[in-house]
């Protein structure tokens, strides 16, 4: 089996996979000659049709507008129909120079001026402007917008006071100078911001687009990108197409013509379509995993993300926080990992992903260590006290929610058991697709209901910061005077400025959420894929999303 352990640049999370047959600087280092002879190998054999790549991207893209389509199946398309101000580099997940051709920082590190580059143009041949971008950073912070992601402008000074409703755009420090100077003024230095304007949900729209049309990204003819490629067909819940944008700026470097997405959900399904040559990358299912682990075209790497479950904190019985520790002691994580996903995941025993890379030394799991381990005995413990605090004879009905997939309902299935053995509780099961049960969750309609989240940057406050005041991710409504203390040490995190400090706060930010049993971590996301011997280059970095722009096919 094909191990591509990421390559560690600045942290160990700033790293990549990339799923190619051939791995070696000569095989993907691009340059024009190259791409001349290679593009000989996009065509289609004895046509003069392009080969189209072949994709499942699972579910339908949630939106094709930035700030709203927050879930991976829309990042997998977002992040190669558009482009921020920097983009993911090719051979290491550290941000270079894309719609910013260059940029100066100031001496305190607050102000970042970005200059956008002359040759970068939009789908509809409008050359993209510093404005575009200042709108769309205030449209990702602006309330009417309503994005579950605005928590990512924050870091501009200004934003949160915005989206709070307790300050205007014109508070908001993101000025565009000229038609290619953008000047961003942040609250606080940080190191990563660089990181953070290549996130999808800091990516531009088109303003004249974005203003004439609310509706603008909800077909393939109405799209304007500014990215590697274009929507040129989408049938929703079907399929979705992109083709190769020859007006942007780096195109010499996009060899792959056509790319065709597929959404299904099924993982038995897209694997016999994997099988059957009909798409070119396909996960496993659970119950065949261990039998390829030692296939030569599986491809491994960890995963700055996390599979968890929340809790409700104003419903039945989750609003007792014995309750919920109960339910997070009574899960073995690693007979979940290693018996049921067959994907040998990291158990999570805390919330931040383990393989950050710690000022200290070492990374923030060594430094830091587990916050709990499997104890049966004891959640049964905590189960009796919670139920006599609440005067419960009996528990409410527990229902464990969560989107239809066969991995899922496998593993929800797996801690229905569990729980049911370790807790003595038979809780209820409940599935629905993808898009009605994120509306639900969005809703608070769910109290006990499956939860994802990817990180996007190599940073733990990428991980935390989901729970701070106006955050789309605290979805169990978390709140009262522990989470006052969270969102304060989390503000002192913000103004530290020695490194070592900073993340022993964060550390402190984390015990709470685990001592609250505010979630209940499962464990930390790897990718496993088996990759058609034909295709090489799918970049996936493991704090970012899938990169097709390196994409090609081999002889």
């Amino acid at each position: 089996m094909k191990k591509l352990w990421l390559l560690v640049v600045v942290a160990v999370l700033s790293s990549l996979l990339v799923l190619a047959g051939c791995s070696n600087n000569e095989n993907t280092t691009a340059n024009n000659d190259n791409n001349n002879e290679n593009n000989d190998n996009n065509v289609a054999e004895g046509s003069d049709e392009p080969r189209t790549l072949l994709l499942n991207n699972g579910n339908n893209p949630t939106s094709m507008d930035p700030p709203i389509g927050n879930d991976e199946a829309s990042y997998n398309v977002l992040n190669n129909v558009f482009e921020g101000l920097t983009r993911l580099g090719k051979d290491a997940a550290i941000p270079e120079p894309a719609m910013a051709e260059d940029w100066d920082v100031s001496e305190d590190g607050l102000v970042y001026t970005f200059f956008i580059r002359d040759d970068a143009y939009w789908t509809n041949g409008e050359p993209v402007t510093a404005y575009d971008f200042e709108f769309s950073f205030k449209r990702l912070a602006d309330p009417e917008t309503a994005s579950p992601a605005a928590s990512h402008s924050y870091w501009i000074a200004g934003a949160e006071a915005f989206n709070s409703g307790e300050g205007t755009a014109e508070d908001m420090l993101v000025e565009a100078k000229d038609e290619k100077t953008l000047e961003v003024t942040l609250r606080y230095p940080v190191d990563f911001f660089l990181s953070i304007v290549a996130m999808p949900q800091l990516f531009p729209v088109h303003q004249a687009t974005a203003e004439a049309d609310p509706n603008w990204h909800a077909e393939a003819n109405s799209i304007v990108s500014n990215g590697p490629f274009k929507v040129t067909e989408w049938a929703h819940d079907d399929f979705l197409v992109l083709e190769k944008n020859e007006d942007y700026w780096d195109a010499d470097s996009v060899e792959i013509e056509r790319v065709e997405y597929v959404m299904v959900n099924d993982s038995n399904t897209a694997f016999q379509m994997y099988q059957a040559g009909e798409i070119h990358v396909s996960a496993v299912p659970a119950d065949l995993g261990a039998d390829y682990l030692d296939d030569p075209d599986m491809y491994l790497a960890p995963r700055s993300g996390i599979e968890y479950q929340y809790f409700h904190h104003d419903l039945e019985p989750f609003h007792n926080r014995n309750i919920r520790e109960a339910f997070m002691l009574a899960i073995n994580r690693q007979d979940l990992v290693q018996y049921v996903n067959q994907s040998n995941e990291p158990p999570a025993y805390g919330w931040v992903h383990p393989e950050f890379e710690h000022p200290a030394g070492g990374t923030w799991g060594e430094n830091v260590g587990d916050y709990y381990e499997f104890d049966p005995e004891r959640a049964q413990e905590l189960l009796a006290l919670g139920m006599e605090e609440e005067g419960y004879d009996e528990l409410p009905t527990v229902t464990l929610s969560y989107n239809t997939s066969d991995l899922h309902s496998t593993r929800a299935q797996a801690m229905q058991t569990m729980i049911r053995d370790n807790l003595g509780i038979e809780i209820e099961l409940f599935n629905q697709e993808w898009e009605v049960f994120r509306d639900r969750s969005q809703e608070a309609q769910f109290h006990y209901f499956r939860g994802s989240y990817l990180g996007g940057y190599n940073d733990p406050i990428n991980f935390l910061d989901n729970y701070l005041p106006g955050s789309g991710f605290n979805r169990g409504d978390w709140s009262g005077d522990r989470h006052q203390e969270y969102v304060d040490i989390i503000n002192a995190s913000y103004e530290e400025a020695d490194p070592i400090a900073r993340y022993d706060l964060l550390a402190q930010a984390e015990a709470i959420i685990i001592e609250e049993a505010v979630i209940n971590p499962l464990y930390f996301y790897t990718r496993s894929y088996l990759v058609n011997p034909e295709v090489e280059n799918i970049i996936t970095h493991i704090v970012g999303f899938t990169e097709l722009k390196y994409a090609r096919f081999v002889d």
